[in-house]
This record gives C-alpha cells, sequence and structure tokens, in this order.
C-alpha cells in the first residue's frame, strides 16, 4: 500500500490513478496517524513552496512525514514535493521547508520560457533503484518555475536553461522534479520501480 499525503496541493487523483495502473493500492490521505503508519509515501505538490508549507504544519503532517523519512522508509517527492524536501525555496523567503536534504530551491533563469511546461529528457547519473537501467533515458512531463541545483544527492538530470537535479535520492528518500503520474510508459515504470524499493523492518 502506497499512502499519497494530501494537503490540498497536488495531483491526488492522477497520482491515485498511476498507482492503479501499475496494480499498487494506494491510499490519498491528510491524516498525520495514517501518514505516520505508511509504508511506502508519496509527497506530491503543485503552487507555491510558501503555501504548501502553511498547510503541511497545520494540518499537522510534518511530523508524521519527517518520522517516516528518518525511519529509513521509502519517501518519494514529486514536483513540489521534491522541493519541500530542502530546508527553503527562493520562491518563499522565510518559509522552512521539511530538511530531509540540505540546500536552497533556486528558481530557473536563462534564455527560456519559464515556467518550464512540456517534455524533457531525463538524464541518469547513476544506477539506482528508481533508474535501474543508466543508459536509458526517458522522457518525462515538467511543470515547474523552481529547481534543486545538481547535488551529491543527485541521481537524474536535465536541461532546461541551467543544468537541473531531474530526481534525487538520499538513502530510501526519492525525489523528481518531473510528474511521473503525467509521464505515460515512463512515469508508470518509475513508479513501478519506487514501489519495489525495500523498506527496513516494520518493527525499527
Amino acid at each position: 500500500m502506497i499512502t499519497i499525503v494530501d494537503y490540498g496541493m497536488g495531483n491526488l487523483r492522477n497520482v491515485h490513478r498511476a498507482c492503479t495502473e501499475i496494480g499498487v493500492k494506494s491510499l490519498v490521505t491528510s491524516d498525520p496517524a495514517a501518514v505516520r503508519d505508511a509504508r511506502w509515501l508519496i509527497l506530491p505538490g503543485v503552487g507555491a513552496f510558501g503555501e504548501a508549507v502553511r498547510r503541511i504544519d497545520a494540518l499537522g503532517l510534518r511530523g508524521p512525514i519527517m518520522d517516516h523519512a528518518e525511519k529509513r522508509r521509502p519517501l518519494l517527492g514529486i514536483c513540489l514535493g521534491m522541493q519541500l524536501l530542502l530546508e527553503s525555496s527562493e520562491e518563499s523567503p522565510g518559509a522552512v521547508g521539511l530538511g530531509l536534504l540540505s540546500g536552497v530551491v533556486r528558481q530557473l533563469s536563462g534564455d527560456v520560457k519559464i515556467p518550464h511546461i512540456g517534455w524533457n529528457d531525463v538524464i541518469p547519473v547513476s544506477q539506482t533503484p528508481l533508474f535501474p537501467n543508466r543508459n536509458e533515458k526517458p522522457v518525462a512531463y515538467f511543470d515547474h518555475s523552481y529547481y534543486i541545483p545538481v547535488m551529491k544527492e543527485t541521481i537524474a538530470v536535465t536541461e532546461y536553461g541551467v543544468r537541473c537535479s531531474a530526481a534525487v535520492q538520499k538513502e530510501t528518500l526519492f525525489g523528481v522534479q518531473f510528474h511521473p503520474e503525467k509521464s505515460h510508459v515512463a512515469g508508470l515504470n518509475l513508479l513501478r520501480c519506487f514501489a519495489q524499493v525495500g523498506p527496513p523492518p516494520w518493527n525499527s
């Protein structure tokens, strides 16, 4: 069972539908207890960093999400959900992210149209559970104006004005800047890989 965090800012139905397509049961919830008890957790997100942080805190979800990650249970942040894994964002000065990864989310720049909306290459830079075949370069659907710079946790990159982290990983903590639920076969394959990530013993 994959638990999908509902804090009012995400493609919840699409993520739920994608899980169904790969044959995995999922639960959409804003209940802190359900989030705390989750085995696999997806943190989706569409919108502004600061508003997302406000809603997560207002619903009492920060603690359960942090506990889940600290127990090394698999967690996948999608788009804004990936950005929330960091400490802060240029989009919302003063808003405090989850801080599960060090760094600041930056604003896209360069001679490109912003926001970045549409299909782009995802280039794996290491072999990881989300990209078991490093030689494959999936094409995925992006929709964002802010990005995570390339850092030590980067497992895939994309180019759009600047070189961005398309995906990150720290142990069983994952994030993707693109929307797997909108990325057809490539996105479903990624979600299937995430659902196969082995968690630690559940009594930990």
